[in-house]
């Protein structure tokens, strides 16, 4: 019962109880208070809210009823339970949406050491004041990433032993997690504790991170003795917590795994960069059918002599189709070339057992190939042995413009049982340069009225202006002419494109350099 001044005037048995642990048992709650005064100054209005707060260590809702000598009796009801059980729900209403945020962020990066820094920051956002997320070894070495609320993330790799950390070693097998009550916090090594944490370590929460079949890791928290222990609610959202991120750790890995895969297998499927070969100048260029591919059905390959008195074995072709499934062929191709290196100096037999290769795999695809036997003389000229499997002709481009075709001719390989081919020589001067192509190049479909092939006459054609032209310069003039051939946004074949020049001063450069860089232009062993 509280009068007109909002003092305690009265109360019954219940109100005893819960005024008599009050510091000021005749004064009301501050929000009690409130809704007292707007009762008596008659400003509370019948459609607002009940009052409601908290005395003591409860929740109430007040109601008033008027009594005629200006007091007002408020009836207290108790809605504890009501105010905790809606707090729970709020609170994992929060949790749930909370986590599919840190799922979606986590898997925002593919990254795993990135993934891993975005994990420990989050845990000691939302879970513990220090994180400590460790991923498998590699050899006897972790990775562990050190997290500090408001800190930088700290990443380092280090010899650990996971038995000196109470439920470590169980967390990286995959084993359920330790209770956080069965672990001493003073039983921590101090590699766990980041530097800067804040006090003696309190309370300590170990807990796996499961992955795609096999854990990713594990991942440790940590709050200080200033801070409550982790609660049965709070080790649930731990664990669900560390269950999203280690599928988004496992992600990450599976990602760098099939993407260095992937580049290794590219590495071997991309054509190698060119340059000089005891004397003889190379250039290359490739393009693929479409833009956002890496490889596709064109190859070529410079496979330098042991020495500069040998041949150096020139390569180049069209696998039918475009795309990964011609780049498998061409693999195939390369590499059984390579492996027939003895032999490059009789074309026709190369071609022949790389025919019967093909015929013996399942691949149901051909191919176009012409070879070519590069010898440099000591006058400085070059001597070219060239043979075409059902290939577009060499052309040679001489200093003075002239642009002859070479009369190469041979049936294509994989496709026939027998192969025939005619191998042609001819000699380059100094300056003068032979080029092998792809007719990717001559069916480039544009020009100014659309729908018209570029063709073998209009590159010879312009080829006539390149005499004594530079072979990385050609091939580069050669690729642009075809490219601005093209009609915007209209599907093409793979180009390919190989120069073969006598280096216009007659003399070898310093050349020891195998024309691949790594690739396959490399010297027989």
């Amino acid at each position: 019962m509280l009068d007109a001044r909002g003092r305690i005037v009265g109360r019954n048995r219940a109100a005893r109880r819960l005024t008599a642990a009050s510091p000021a048992p005749d004064t009301p709650p501050s929000w009690l208070a409130d809704a007292h005064r707007r009762q008596v100054a008659g400003t509370d209005v019948p459609t607002t809210d009940t009052p409601a707060g908290t005395f003591g260590d409860r929740s109430y809702e007040a109601r008033p009823s008027p009594t005629g000598d200006g007091h007002v009796a408020w009836w207290l009801f108790d809605r504890t339970d009501l105010v905790r059980a809606q707090a729970a729900v709020r609170e994992t209403r929060e949790r749930a949406d909370a986590t599919s945020g840190l799922f979606s962020t986590l898997l925002s990066s593919l990254n795993v050491p990135r993934c891993a820094e975005v994990a420990a920051r989050m845990a000691t956002d939302h879970l513990a004041e220090a994180a400590v997320l460790i991923t498998p070894p590699t050899g006897h070495r972790y990775a562990v990433t050190h997290a500090l609320r408001g800190q930088r993330v700290v990443r380092e790799t280090r010899q650990i032993d996971p038995l000196t950390v109470p439920g470590l070693d169980e967390a990286l097998r995959g084993f359920p997690p330790v209770p956080a009550r069965w672990i001493n916090p003073d039983a921590v090594p101090d590699w766990v504790v980041p530097e800067g944490f804040s006090g003696p370590v309190g309370s300590v929460l170990v807990t796996p991170l499961p992955g795609h079949g096999v854990p990713a890791g594990a991942l440790i928290l940590l709050r200080s003795d200033t801070e409550k222990g982790f609660s049965s609610e709070e080790e649930v959202f731990a664990r669900l917590f560390a269950s999203r991120a280690g599928t988004a750790l496992s992600a990450a890995r599976l990602y760098s795994e099939q993407t260095a895969i992937t580049g290794t297998l590219m590495r071997e499927l991309l054509p190698p960069p060119l340059s000089r070969v005891h004397g003889v100048d190379y250039a290359g260029r490739y393009r693929t059918a479409m833009d956002h591919e890496r490889v596709g059905g064109d190859f070529y390959d410079v496979h330098p002599g042991p020495d500069e008195s040998a041949e150096t074995f020139v390569a180049l072709g069209d696998v039918a189709g475009k795309g990964l499934d011609a780049a498998v062929l061409t693999g195939k191709i390369r590499n059984t070339l390579h492996a027939l290196l003895p032999l490059a100096s009789d074309h026709l037999r190369v071609l022949r057992m790389l025919n019967s290769a093909l015929l013996t795999s399942h691949h149901a695809r051909f191919a176009t190939l012409v070879l070519a036997s590069v010898d440099r003389r000591d006058d400085g000229s070059v001597r070219l042995r060239l043979t075409s499997a059902g290939h577009l002709p060499p052309l040679v481009v001489r200093t003075d413009g002239r642009v002859e075709e070479m009369p190469t001719q041979g049936t294509l390989v994989g496709a026939l049982p027998e192969v025939t081919a005619r191998t042609v020589e001819t000699v380059l001067a100094p300056g003068d340069t032979c080029l092998l192509y792809t007719d990717g190049i001559t069916e480039a479909r544009g020009g100014p009225l659309g729908g018209e092939l570029f063709g073998e006459e209009r590159l010879r054609q312009a080829l006539g202006e390149c005499g004594g032209m530079p072979g990385e310069a050609l091939v580069e003039h050669v690729q642009m002419l075809a490219a601005q051939w093209l009609e915007p946004g209209s599907r093409h074949d793979d180009m390919a494109v190989v120069a073969i020049g006598a280096p216009r001063n007659g003399h070898p450069a310093d050349d020891g350099a195998p024309a691949g860089g790594g690739g396959r232009a490399r010297r027989k062993a």
